[in-house]
């Protein structure tokens, strides 16, 4: 693409397309980055630069980009039958091969699915089912749902206040009401002298009083990321997790686990809820379920859960293109994928550890706070000169390191003062290698000034 075509599309785009999770007045002067092909783990963009993908396009491509496997299985689809809705007693053949191919992946307690478009749809669709379940048994007042500070649940109405970012609530006077925020072991924002470990059993001492507080006899479920994605990448201390899914089951309270990012394979298990034994009572599912290439969100339920609804009289929740044929086809590429390669073995026990190591080596870099992950996932606390003392959330050095990092060959993400990284399963050693050069030529240029 020439200067001139590129800068007749971005003035198009600017005077057409409202973009998602943007700064429009700080884009608009340069243009909108236009991405123009992609293959493995690095994409090209219309400038002619060639960027190893770092995030794996928004935490979701985790078999990497142009595997014909899955355009082939898409377009045999569409050739076989291209669509046909799961309402009023139909659907179709693909649709249940998924349904049951997920029931079989685990958690063992989830044996049913309702298929949607996305994760903020999964979520929502696990909203509607927690009320009418607790309609169904009797107890109408459980009403009130638990998240958490930094959680990211979604951007729908229902799923915007579960999210605990303010910069997705407050735009929209959201939560609404209802919605309980319960603390999160955020250690490095804590300023506390707790250890990781003390301070998440201080967190759980605070989310017992907060439930106690509010009446367990109120609280429909509990809304949980094994580990919180768009909040920063906040890993879990050693108990934590389990101790507040004790506390769900000893109040009567569902446990909902939200694994849009950590589902199929990122952190070495199929998902986080098998890994740290989460048994939850519903769990919700989308990016990586098909890597991306088409949307679809999952709400996955326990069997106790479905025998109400199934004996409840009509469900009336759905969407148009829940379980629709061509994206359950890419699913179950997707998955094929992932077996046949060994991608999460390889995440486990080879890909993940390098990735971490190499991670650990930028801790002690003058523009880093703090170097945490798991496996093919984390991040790196960023600081300005007069140290972790001198933060303030308007600096955002993680937005301006991401720029210093792509402008040197890489995507990450920028959130507030880190950036983010979850690559696609399929990198590479020496790709690991070549993304952690150009995130350590970036912090090492003048990226602050």
């Amino acid at each position: 693409m020439n200067a001139t075509e590129l800068a007749d599309l971005r003035r198009r785009d600017a005077a057409h397309h409202l973009h998602p999770f943007t700064n429009h007045a700080a884009m608009l002067p340069t243009g909108t980055a236009i991405i123009t092909g992609a293959s493995g783990c690095h994409v090209f963009d219309a400038e002619g630069h060639r960027l190893l993908d770092g995030l794996a396009g928004l935490w979701c491509v985790n078999v990497g980009y142009n595997r014909p496997e899955i355009a082939d299985a898409v377009t045999a689809q569409m050739r076989q039958l291209c669509f046909y809705p799961s309402f009023f007693n139909s659907t179709t053949e693909v649709t249940i091969q998924l349904a049951e191919k997920l029931a079989e992946l685990g958690p063992p307690r989830l044996t049913h699915t309702l298929f949607s478009g996305s994760g903020s749809e999964a979520n929502e669709t696990a909203i509607k089912i927690i009320r009418s379940y607790w309609k169904l048994r009797n107890q109408p007042g459980k009403t009130k749902l638990l998240s958490r500070d930094y959680a990211y649940h979604g951007v729908t109405l229902a799923a915007t206040s579960l999210t605990g970012l303010v910069s997705c609530t407050t735009p929209f006077d959201l939560p609404a009401p209802g919605y309980v925020r319960l603390p999160t072991p955020y250690h490095y924002l804590a300023h506390t002298e707790l250890t990781p470990e003390e301070y998440g059993q201080d967190c759980l001492a605070r989310t017992e009083a907060i439930i106690l507080r509010e009446g367990p006899e109120t609280i429909a479920a509990m809304f949980i990321e094994p580990v919180q994605g768009a909040g920063g990448v906040i890993i879990p201390p050693p108990g934590y997790l389990t101790g507040l899914r004790e506390m769900a089951r000893r109040h009567n309270i569902l446990f909902v686990a939200d694994e849009v990012i950590s589902g199929f394979g990122r952190f070495g298990s199929w998902f986080a809820s098998n890994l740290w034994d989460l048994d939850p009572d519903l769990q919700c599912l989308a990016k990586g379920i098909t890597s991306g290439y088409i949307p679809l969100g999952a709400t996955r339920i326990s069997a106790e859960i479905a025998h109400e609804l199934l004996h409840g009289g009509y469900f009336a929740h759905g969407h148009t293109y829940s379980g629709h044929p061509v994206a359950c086809a890419a699913a179950l590429a997707n998955i094929a994928i992932i077996e046949k390669e060994n991608l999460i073995a390889r995440t486990r026990d080879e890909t993940g550890p390098y990735f971490q190591k190499k991670l650990q080596e930028l801790a002690t870099h003058p523009s880093v706070g703090e170097a945490r992950g798991f496996l093919l996932i984390g991040a790196l606390e960023l600081i300005p000169a007069g140290g972790k003392a001198a933060l303030k959330p308007e600096l955002l050095l993680g937005v301006k390191a991401a720029a210093a990092i792509r402008a040197r060959g890489a995507i990450v993400r920028g959130i507030s003062n880190l950036i983010a990284l979850s690559p696609p399963l399929t990198i590479t050693l020496a790709e690991i290698d070549e993304l952690f050069a150009a995130i350590r030529a970036g912090l090492d240029s003048d990226f602050a000034a």
